[in-house]
């Protein structure tokens, strides 16, 4: 199923044109028009689904294998120091558009970017109660 109103969905299918990297029959992999680094590219599946709660497995899992093949090359061939491999669902979680899509970042040293997050420290208390949370029926 493709959403006529999603822009991913229209760049995904090739309506609208873009930098592509790869593509196959489920994904076009596309670099992001506003890049955090050098080489800031997006994983796309074809078909629609809003985040990570909606895709099935199996394409999530090919997502994922494709993501790593793209890291390996992408740091290969750009000479990047390391790797961010980001997935965001809903906008509590910085996701801006509801398609589902994986974000390729390399990194490189000082490269300005902090896609990182303050450790924070919790009561065990608390955290036991939170895995009995999860755990529970």
């Amino acid at each position: 199923m493709k959403d006529p109103n999603c822009i991913f969905c229209k760049i995904a299918n090739g309506e609208i044109p873009s930098r592509t990297l790869y593509e196959d029959e489920k994904f076009r992999v596309i670099m992001d028009l506003g890049p955090a680094t050098r080489g800031h590219s997006l994983i796309l599946p074809k078909e629609h689904y809003a985040n990570l709660y909606e895709i099935p497995e199996d394409l999530a899992a090919d997502a994922a294998k494709l993501a790593k093949k793209l890291a390996i090359r992408m740091t290969e061939k750009l000479g990047a120091d390391g790797f961010n491999i980001i997935q965001n669902n809903n906008e509590a979680a910085g996701q801006t558009v509801p398609h589902y899509h994986v974000h390729l970042i390399p990194r490189y040293q000082n490269d300005g970017q902090h896609i990182l997050w303050n450790p924070g420290e919790m009561p065990a208390e608390e955290m036991d109660e939170i895995l009995n949370t999860i755990l529970a029926d």
